[in-house]
């Protein structure tokens, strides 16, 4: 299997996905450990992906979604952003409605 394909089997497993650097409870850098405090205010379960954990993952991700940088949030399957895009999507409300629990209607 490709490193994309296991990078879309990923974001495919669970309604959130945050690649970061460390782990939630131990971030290894101060824009994974920000975007974990955003969604630890937002209080919604979501997928950790340690990137230094896995070298293909970590070089990978940034071609899947075209950005260069880490941490990158993914909401159903869309990529939303880096740290800085993450905290004013907070700010404004805007991630907030975006991670409302969708109707099944």
């Amino acid at each position: 299997m490709s490193t994309r394909e296991r990078i879309a089997e990923i974001i495919a497993a669970d309604p959130i996905v945050l690649f970061m650097k460390g782990t939630p409870a131990l971030p290894k850098c101060g824009f994974s450990a920000a975007a974990v405090q955003v969604l630890a205010q937002l209080q919604v379960p979501y997928q950790a992906v340690d990137v230094l954990a896995d070298m293909a993952i970590r070089e990978g991700i940034k071609a899947y979604s075209d950005w260069p940088t880490i941490p990158q949030l993914y909401v159903r399957g869309d990529f939303v952003g880096g740290c800085d895009i993450v905290r004013e999507m907070y700010a404004s409300g805007e991630l907030q409605t975006m991670l409302a629990p969708q109707d099944a209607a």
